[in-house]
């Protein structure tokens, strides 16, 4: 769930850290709000770290004007808070270690910009505290029968006056693995007149080409044909996919799209976000073994190939499991186990002793 959040809710020193983020570093307006919303949370404990009623209640907490800490209050900011927030955050507000060390991201971001950038500050308070450790788990994806029955329930849902755009939307996330926000803002001049081929905007504002496979070209020449039609109504507006109401399909629009009709397929249980239908495309695709990890790291717009490589790891956990499938892997003839769970009662006197061992 994500919270409203404005600029002008912070003192001149914070909107000018986040002007920097956006103008200079490129940053989206979602990851502006992101950071914002992390230093608010901050800024509130600093501000009633003193009142365990106000700490305690959500709802009081939640009103506490952050207009307060301005740049000579930064000043003031000792590392020992920052472990203190960290704490909180995790024996009160029960954030998760991924959550945590977002939060002490942004927290550094800020300083680390009012130190080195800005020189405001003479000492940063954040620097070496370590980012609390975040439990690597392999990311949740869909089968590849489950996506096909999610595209066929989509296909086969007629009533609604919006399913070739909605089709269209599911195909691209599960062929082409884009991220919500660099599908929302996809325009219609970011396509590739063929149909080859379209340009999103990715992280950091960077741009990317996304080559488009037959069934991407047949799901877009669908959706075209009715995002075009003169009798719609909008054919100059820019995006190319368009809400209900006709504006530019938001994020929350498309998401909650998404989940209704993964309640429909019989996958809601799965509890899946639009994300996993990103991971369940990267996934697909090296696990066909047709697609090499640097590729698959362009196509998904990483920086970084040790972010693309969890892929591998869950091929691995698939291979493993397939193992575990073996219709004989629970063969054992019983003259065999038995000898197998025999343990012996002594070391075999010809084993070396420990203490032998060269270190």
């Amino acid at each position: 769930m994500r919270h409203e959040i404005e600029v002008s809710e912070f003192s001149a020193v914070i909107q000018e850290f986040a002007a920097y983020k956006s103008a200079i570093q490129g940053c989206s307006q979602r990851t502006v709000e992101e950071y914002l919303l992390d230093l608010r949370t901050f800024f509130r404990y600093l501000l009633c770290r003193e009142d365990a009623e106000v700490l305690n209640d959500p709802e009081r907490f939640a009103t506490v004007s952050v207009l307060p800490v301005d740049l000579e209050y930064l000043r003031t900011v000792t590392a020992d808070q920052i472990y203190a927030f960290l704490i909180y955050a995790d024996s009160v507000r029960e954030n998760r270690s991924s959550a945590k060390a977002r939060k002490l991201s942004s927290i550094k971001a800020l300083f680390k910009y009012l130190v080195n950038k800005r020189s405001y500050l003479a000492v940063n308070p954040a620097a070496n505290i370590d980012s609390p450790k975040k439990k690597k788990a392999l990311p949740k994806y869909l089968t590849l029968e489950e996506s096909v029955t999610l595209l066929e329930t989509v296909a086969a849902d007629r009533d609604s006056p919006h399913r070739v755009r909605d089709y269209a939307i599911l195909t691209l996330f599960l062929n082409c693995g884009m991220r919500v926000g660099e599908l929302v803002s996809i325009n219609l001049q970011d396509i590739d007149p063929q149909l080859r081929s379209l340009r999103v905007v990715g992280k950091g504002n960077k741009e990317r080409v996304i080559y488009l496979n037959d069934a991407c070209v047949a799901a877009l020449t669908a959706h075209l044909a009715e995002r075009l039609d003169p009798a719609n109504g909008k054919v100059t507006d820019r995006a190319l996919f368009l809400s209900n109401r006709g504006t530019r399909f938001s994020d929350k629009g498309v998401q909650h799209m998404v989940y209704k009709y993964l309640a429909a397929a019989g996958l809601g249980a799965r509890r899946l976000s639009v994300h996993k239908l990103r991971h369940t495309a990267a996934t697909l695709m090296y696990q066909s073994g047709a697609v090499d990890i640097r590729v698959l790291k362009d196509i998904l717009g990483h920086e970084q190939l040790n972010t693309t490589q969890i892929y591998t790891h869950l091929t691995s956990r698939s291979m493993e499991e397939a193992m575990r499938h073996n219709p004989l892997a629970g063969m054992m003839p019983a003259s065999l186990a038995s000898g197998a769970a025999q343990q012996p009662d002594e070391p075999d006197a010809d084993a070396a002793d420990p203490s032998d061992r060269k270190e």
